[in-house]
């Protein structure tokens, strides 16, 4: 795994197993590891874009950026707790920025407005890191 200080908020974990369907699970157990809430952000095929909060052993809310037709095609894409009450607290958002957030449908707009917010990148990958020096001298390695 790769960590790093991403800013005075948030700690940013990178691995090369985080693919669609294991990141809030790696989420939830990080949780129950440092007991402090984590957010996950998944980002599959530029179609769509997830972003969960946990907390308190569970999850707290969560939000899906896509448009209707990814929707329509991937039939059990669905939130499992739609909590945007939580979000705009836990992102620290005011009510209007949130609601411009929430409004977007294409996955790479909503992730530049989270960015943004949250003043961090989200566009990060595991595999970028040996590429790129900025990067390696940024997130340490923790083998487990």
């Amino acid at each position: 795994m790769y960590v790093s200080k991403s800013n005075e908020n948030w700690i940013s974990v990178l691995h090369d197993y985080f693919v669609w369907g294991t990141v809030k699970e790696i989420g939830k157990t990080l949780f129950s590891l440092i007991e402090e809430p984590v957010m996950t952000v998944g980002y599959m095929n530029e179609e769509i874009f997830e972003l969960s909060f946990f907390e308190n052993g569970n999850l707290q809310a969560e939000r899906i950026f896509c448009e209707q037709w990814t929707r329509d095609e991937y039939e059990q894409l669905k939130e499992e707790r739609l909590n945007d009450d939580y979000l705009r607290k836990a992102l620290d958002i005011r009510i209007e920025d949130f609601e411009d957030l929430i409004s977007i449908t294409r996955p790479e707009q909503a992730v530049d407005k989270l960015s943004e917010i949250v003043r961090m990148s989200l566009w990060s990958d595991s595999e970028w890191i040996t590429h790129e020096e900025t990067l390696r001298e940024r997130f340490g390695t923790y083998e487990f």
